[in-house]
């Protein structure tokens, strides 16, 4: 049976830390901006974890041994 692939929507979207954990960006921040105050549109800029429930099915798309 050959590999599975990586999802390449995942591979582009996440990324791992240093301890497994997986990272995304916050949504939001693409167009509407002026009606979003300055500390909310710097906050959507941070990074983020991904719940706990989602992170082994995530791992999985991002990659596969």
């Amino acid at each position: 049976m050959p590999k599975m692939k990586t999802k390449s929507g995942a591979k582009k979207r996440f990324r791992l830390t240093a301890t497994g954990k997986v990272k995304r960006a916050h949504a939001g921040k693409n167009h509407i901006l002026t009606k979003k105050n300055r500390k909310r549109k710097n906050n959507l800029c941070k990074g983020a974890l991904v719940d706990a429930g989602q992170q082994k099915t995530i791992k999985t798309l991002i990659y596969n041994k």
